[in-house]
């Protein structure tokens, strides 16, 4: 559910910066990364990081073969584009990694014990589900504040709450 959420709101926050005025996608807003441009790329940046991590999972997720191997970032404003349509690409890539490998994890695969290295080269272990975890509500996190910024900027990007996909039950 959080993975068809994701790339849902990502859909839904690069349609509505699509609707801004020339200059203001990477106007200067006083936010933690600047501008919503910035703002979206460290989106990008941040899930290519984890994702390459998740790529070393002893599960390894067929989903994420793409990433073993790759250039990991070492920063979390590395750029990924600074025009609307580079930065979309990536982005929807992404999104489709996601949710193919929100789609092979199995129950035993959120409770394995995961080390990985912080940019910093920190050595971390911690539960893999746990991990999971923050790695939505990271995305959430920073959305919610693109949102804030399209609205100080005059663009409505509608409603966000995720229970608009959890299920009725009887």
């Amino acid at each position: 559910m959080l993975a068809a959420y994701n790339a849902d709101m990502n859909r839904k926050l690069y349609d509505a910066a699509g609707r801004l005025a020339p200059g203001e996608l990477g106007a200067e807003r006083k936010a933690f990364f600047g501008s919503l441009l910035g703002t979206m790329n460290h989106l990008v940046a941040g899930d290519t990081i984890w994702l390459s991590r998740f790529a070393l999972h002893p599960g390894a997720f067929a989903a994420l073969a793409p990433l073993r191997g790759a250039p990991i970032p070492t920063s979390l404003t590395q750029s990924y584009g600074d025009d609307l349509a580079t930065l979309r690409a990536h982005r929807q890539r992404l999104d489709g990694f996601i949710t193919a490998f929100a789609a092979e994890l199995q129950p035993a695969d959120l409770e394995t014990a995961f080390v990985y290295r912080s940019t910093k080269g920190t050595e971390f272990r911690k539960r893999f589900g746990s991990l999971l975890l923050h790695f939505f509500n990271h995305q959430t996190h920073h959305r919610g504040q693109a949102s804030t910024l399209l609205t100080q900027a005059g663009v409505d990007l509608g409603v966000t709450d995720l229970v608009l996909l959890v299920p009725d039950v009887n």
